[in-house]
Protein backbone atom coordinates (compact mmCIF):
# COMPACT_ATOMS: atom_id res chain seq x y z
CA UNK A 1 0.00 0.00 0.00
CA UNK A 2 1.41 3.49 -0.66
CA UNK A 3 2.29 6.04 1.70
CA UNK A 4 -0.68 8.09 2.80
CA UNK A 5 -1.40 11.49 5.19
CA UNK A 6 -2.24 9.17 7.76
CA UNK A 7 1.45 7.66 8.04
CA UNK A 8 3.44 10.55 7.73
CA UNK A 9 3.86 11.18 11.41
CA UNK A 10 4.00 15.00 12.39
CA UNK A 11 0.91 15.87 9.62
CA UNK A 12 -0.94 12.58 11.17
CA UNK A 13 -0.66 14.00 14.68
CA UNK A 14 -1.14 17.66 13.59
CA UNK A 15 -4.45 16.57 11.57
CA UNK A 16 -5.79 14.51 14.54
CA UNK A 17 -5.74 16.94 17.00
CA UNK A 18 -7.48 19.38 13.97
CA UNK A 19 -10.18 16.87 12.85
CA UNK A 20 -11.04 15.96 17.21
CA UNK A 21 -11.34 19.66 17.47
CA UNK A 22 -13.79 20.42 14.78
CA UNK A 23 -16.00 17.52 15.07
CA UNK A 24 -16.20 18.49 18.75
CA UNK A 25 -17.15 22.15 17.60
CA UNK A 26 -20.07 20.30 15.21
CA UNK A 27 -21.12 18.47 17.68
CA UNK A 28 -20.23 14.61 16.69
CA UNK A 29 -19.73 12.17 18.61
CA UNK A 30 -17.20 9.12 17.91
CA UNK A 31 -17.48 5.70 19.20
CA UNK A 32 -15.56 2.64 18.95
CA UNK A 33 -12.10 1.73 18.40
CA UNK A 34 -10.47 -1.22 16.82
CA UNK A 35 -10.14 -4.05 18.63
CA UNK A 36 -6.95 -6.81 18.84
CA UNK A 37 -7.56 -8.82 15.39
CA UNK A 38 -8.73 -5.71 13.58
CA UNK A 39 -5.46 -4.63 11.97
CA UNK A 40 -6.04 -5.60 8.89
CA UNK A 41 -10.17 -5.13 7.66
CA UNK A 42 -12.72 -4.23 5.62
CA UNK A 43 -14.94 -1.12 6.64
CA UNK A 44 -18.20 -0.75 5.53
CA UNK A 45 -18.77 3.06 4.77
CA UNK A 46 -22.10 3.29 4.99
CA UNK A 47 -24.61 5.27 4.04
CA UNK A 48 -22.40 7.02 1.55
CA UNK A 49 -25.05 9.78 0.49
CA UNK A 50 -23.16 12.79 0.23
CA UNK A 51 -19.88 14.59 -0.69
CA UNK A 52 -19.42 14.95 2.72
CA UNK A 53 -19.12 11.90 3.26
CA UNK A 54 -15.32 11.71 2.16
CA UNK A 55 -14.04 14.58 4.52
CA UNK A 56 -15.80 13.37 7.74
CA UNK A 57 -14.82 9.94 6.91
CA UNK A 58 -11.23 11.35 7.48
CA UNK A 59 -12.03 13.21 9.95
CA UNK A 60 -13.58 10.04 11.68
CA UNK A 61 -9.92 7.86 10.56
CA UNK A 62 -7.98 10.46 12.33
CA UNK A 63 -9.97 10.50 15.81
CA UNK A 64 -9.55 7.10 15.80
CA UNK A 65 -6.31 6.89 14.84
CA UNK A 66 -7.07 4.63 11.49
CA UNK A 67 -4.51 3.86 9.16
CA UNK A 68 -7.63 3.36 6.49
CA UNK A 69 -7.64 3.19 2.66
CA UNK A 70 -10.50 4.09 0.40
CA UNK A 71 -12.12 3.37 -3.44
CA UNK A 72 -12.93 6.49 -5.50
CA UNK A 73 -14.39 6.81 -8.84
CA UNK A 74 -11.45 6.92 -11.20
CA UNK A 75 -12.56 10.59 -12.08
CA UNK A 76 -11.61 11.93 -8.99
CA UNK A 77 -8.11 11.31 -9.26
CA UNK A 78 -7.39 12.51 -12.75
CA UNK A 79 -5.02 15.63 -12.66
CA UNK A 80 -4.79 18.00 -10.67
CA UNK A 81 -5.78 15.90 -7.81
CA UNK A 82 -4.85 12.76 -8.26
CA UNK A 83 -1.49 12.94 -6.50
CA UNK A 84 -3.47 14.61 -3.30
CA UNK A 85 -6.42 11.73 -3.55
CA UNK A 86 -3.49 9.16 -3.53
CA UNK A 87 -2.34 10.91 -0.15
CA UNK A 88 -5.52 10.96 1.04
CA UNK A 89 -5.30 6.73 1.29
CA UNK A 90 -7.29 6.77 -2.10
CA UNK A 91 -7.09 4.24 -4.98
CA UNK A 92 -8.75 4.58 -8.14
CA UNK A 93 -11.69 2.45 -9.26
CA UNK A 94 -12.77 2.51 -13.23
CA UNK A 95 -16.23 1.60 -13.37
CA UNK A 96 -16.15 1.33 -17.09
CA UNK A 97 -13.29 -1.70 -17.35
CA UNK A 98 -14.38 -4.91 -16.16
CA UNK A 99 -11.60 -6.11 -14.08
CA UNK A 100 -10.87 -8.16 -10.82
CA UNK A 101 -11.21 -5.71 -7.98
CA UNK A 102 -11.75 -8.26 -5.59
CA UNK A 103 -9.16 -10.30 -6.07
CA UNK A 104 -6.27 -7.42 -6.69
CA UNK A 105 -8.10 -5.84 -3.23
CA UNK A 106 -7.59 -9.06 -1.30
CA UNK A 107 -4.04 -9.70 -2.12
CA UNK A 108 -3.29 -5.88 -1.53
CA UNK A 109 -4.74 -6.51 2.04
CA UNK A 110 -2.88 -10.03 2.59
CA UNK A 111 0.67 -8.13 1.43
CA UNK A 112 0.26 -5.18 3.30
CA UNK A 113 2.16 -4.67 6.55
CA UNK A 114 1.24 -3.44 9.45
CA UNK A 115 -2.19 -1.82 10.11
CA UNK A 116 -4.45 -1.45 6.92
CA UNK A 117 -8.41 -0.72 6.70
CA UNK A 118 -9.72 -0.64 3.30
CA UNK A 119 -12.94 2.00 3.37
CA UNK A 120 -15.66 0.54 1.10
CA UNK A 121 -19.01 2.51 0.64
CA UNK A 122 -21.35 -0.09 -0.30
CA UNK A 123 -23.57 1.58 -2.29
CA UNK A 124 -21.17 2.39 -4.66
CA UNK A 125 -22.36 5.69 -5.02
CA UNK A 126 -23.98 9.07 -4.04
CA UNK A 127 -27.06 8.92 -6.23
CA UNK A 128 -30.17 7.29 -5.61
CA UNK A 129 -29.74 3.23 -4.96
CA UNK A 130 -31.80 0.45 -3.53
CA UNK A 131 -29.14 -2.14 -3.71
CA UNK A 132 -25.54 -2.41 -2.05
CA UNK A 133 -22.94 -3.72 -4.48
CA UNK A 134 -21.03 -7.15 -2.60
CA UNK A 135 -17.37 -6.31 -3.44
CA UNK A 136 -16.85 -5.43 0.05
CA UNK A 137 -18.09 -8.72 1.38
CA UNK A 138 -16.07 -10.82 -0.98
CA UNK A 139 -12.95 -8.80 -0.26
CA UNK A 140 -13.12 -9.43 3.06
CA UNK A 141 -13.82 -13.05 2.39
CA UNK A 142 -11.04 -13.71 0.28
CA UNK A 143 -8.79 -12.00 2.28
CA UNK A 144 -9.99 -13.85 5.53
CA UNK A 145 -9.74 -10.57 7.22
CA UNK A 146 -13.02 -9.28 9.36
CA UNK A 147 -15.50 -6.41 8.41
CA UNK A 148 -15.98 -3.68 10.60
CA UNK A 149 -19.32 -2.03 10.38
CA UNK A 150 -18.63 1.65 10.59
CA UNK A 151 -21.18 4.03 10.15
CA UNK A 152 -22.09 7.60 10.07
CA UNK A 153 -25.70 8.95 11.26
CA UNK A 154 -26.21 12.84 10.14
CA UNK A 155 -29.02 13.62 12.43
CA UNK A 156 -27.46 12.75 15.43
CA UNK A 157 -24.26 13.70 14.47
CA UNK A 158 -22.65 10.47 15.48
CA UNK A 159 -20.24 8.35 14.08
CA UNK A 160 -17.61 5.33 14.70
CA UNK A 161 -16.87 2.12 14.60
CA UNK A 162 -19.69 -0.31 15.12
CA UNK A 163 -19.70 -4.59 15.32
CA UNK A 164 -17.20 -6.91 14.24
CA UNK A 165 -18.64 -9.06 11.30
CA UNK A 166 -17.01 -12.63 10.18
CA UNK A 167 -17.93 -13.13 6.57
CA UNK A 168 -19.45 -17.27 6.47
CA UNK A 169 -19.29 -17.24 2.81
CA UNK A 170 -23.56 -17.34 2.85
CA UNK A 171 -23.70 -14.03 1.63
CA UNK A 172 -27.70 -13.62 1.37
CA UNK A 173 -27.77 -14.54 5.42
CA UNK A 174 -24.61 -12.71 6.12
CA UNK A 175 -26.25 -9.24 4.05
CA UNK A 176 -29.66 -9.71 6.09
CA UNK A 177 -27.91 -9.16 9.07
CA UNK A 178 -25.77 -6.71 7.73
CA UNK A 179 -27.86 -4.61 6.70
CA UNK A 180 -30.17 -5.04 9.61
CA UNK A 181 -28.00 -2.81 11.98
CA UNK A 182 -27.52 -0.27 9.22
CA UNK A 183 -31.39 0.34 9.56
CA UNK A 184 -31.06 2.62 11.99
CA UNK A 185 -28.60 5.33 10.85
CA UNK A 186 -29.34 8.05 7.76
CA UNK A 187 -26.64 9.26 5.65
CA UNK A 188 -27.04 12.93 5.02
CA UNK A 189 -29.28 12.76 2.10
CA UNK A 190 -30.79 9.72 3.49
CA UNK A 191 -33.85 9.56 0.98
CA UNK A 192 -31.15 8.60 -1.22
CA UNK A 193 -31.24 5.03 0.09
CA UNK A 194 -33.95 2.58 1.52
CA UNK A 195 -31.65 -0.12 3.35
CA UNK A 196 -33.18 -2.94 1.08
Amino acid sequence: MHRTIFTTPVINSLLRGASLAFLKLKGWKIEGSLQPGQAKCVLIAAPHTSNWDLPYTLMVAFALRLTPYWMGKSQIFRWPFGGLMRWLGGIAVNREQSTNLVAASAAALVAADGQVQLIVPPEGTRSKTRYWKTGFYWIAHTAQVPIVMAYMDYPRKLSGLGPVFTPTGDIEADMVRIKAYYAQFKGKNWQQFDHQ
